[in-house]
């Protein structure tokens, strides 16, 4: 775990009081139609001295939440994303709340109301990236200032092979680590960014000028269909290999990990503002599923 924020004494708050203040951070109403986010489970009315963050409601995060004395376990992506008839302990999903709730641990989600959010999930991506001047790269109806994804800028260019490194370098360790695809001496500037699966944002990277897409979860086709669209449009004086945007690709739990410590840190000064008092702590845990990865070695 990370070292935990600790605000000065206070009266701790209820739960209720600490989904409100998150749900001032990440209204719910900015979550996407599908999606499930909010309190998954845990007593409104009782009280919470510390809150953990993770990205993953996995068995993992919830033992070590259990473990460092927590009350409130705070994760990017839902447990319970499709609708379920039943929580019963037969199933490893209704373990999971069982074992929660008999631990006097509540669960809370904040998903693609995050995603949407200033700051948000693409904007924490963004800013250990070093980007300035960011916008949305799908911006909310009515709400130009919010919305999926970023576009910023590096504050001078450089290789797309160093970028890859500077990605490398601002996100934790995963198995499968930063792939490329691109020209690694092509110069880069402008980055768009979207934390999580983002390969059905292609026309919106294409539209906002970016000469590097990160992103997370790219499938083959997409991907190649992007390559040779920006092959067969790339400008003058790119090569064959060249063409804009280019794709870094990155693990799905790498691109989110970045929100959960911004998003403790507003919750702990939302609080103490009210005189309440929470100690946050903020999972460093590998949750991703890879666990191996072999190199092609080829004939």
């Amino acid at each position: 775990m990370s070292e935990p924020v600790i605000p000065p004494d206070g009266a701790p708050p209820t739960l209720q009081q600490v989904t409100d203040a998150l749900e001032v951070m990440h209204p719910l109403d900015r979550a996407q139609p599908w999606d499930a986010v909010g309190l998954v489970c845990g007593d409104p009315d009782a009280p919470v001295r510390r809150v953990h963050f993770a990205v993953d409601p996995v068995e993992a995060a919830v033992e070590e939440a259990i473990a460092a004395g927590a009350d409130l376990l705070v994760t990017h992506h839902p447990l319970l994303l499709r609708p379920v008839s039943s929580v019963a302990a037969t199933t490893f999903k209704g373990r999971l709340v069982h074992r929660a709730v008999r631990a006097g641990l509540a669960l809370y989600v904040a998903h693609t109301n995050a995603d949407a959010g200033t700051p948000g999930v693409s904007d924490a991506l963004a800013r250990v990236l070093d980007l300035d001047d960011l916008l949305p790269l799908e911006p909310l109806p009515g709400r130009p200032e919010l919305g999926i994804g970023r576009v910023g800028n590096l504050a001078a260019p450089e290789r797309l092979g160093d970028f890859a490194d500077r990605v490398a370098r601002a996100l934790p360790e995963t198995e499968q680590g930063v792939r490329v695809a691109g020209d690694a001496d092509a110069l880069v500037q402008r980055v768009a960014v979207c934390g999580g699966s983002g390969d059905g944002l292609f026309d919106r990277v294409r539209a906002s000028g970016a000469d590097v897409y990160v992103t997370a979860d790219l499938r083959h086709h997409p991907a190649s269909e992007a390559r040779e669209r920006a092959r067969f449009e790339r400008g003058p004086g790119e090569g064959a290999e060249s063409g804009r945007p280019f794709l870094v690709d990155v693990a799905h739990w790498a691109s989110e990990w970045p929100w959960l410590a911004g998003c403790a840190d507003r919750l702990v000064v939302a609080l103490a503002a009210d005189g309440r008092t929470v100690v946050a702590h903020v999972s460093t845990t590998r949750t991703d599923p890879w666990t191996l990865r072999v190199p092609s070695r080829g004939e």
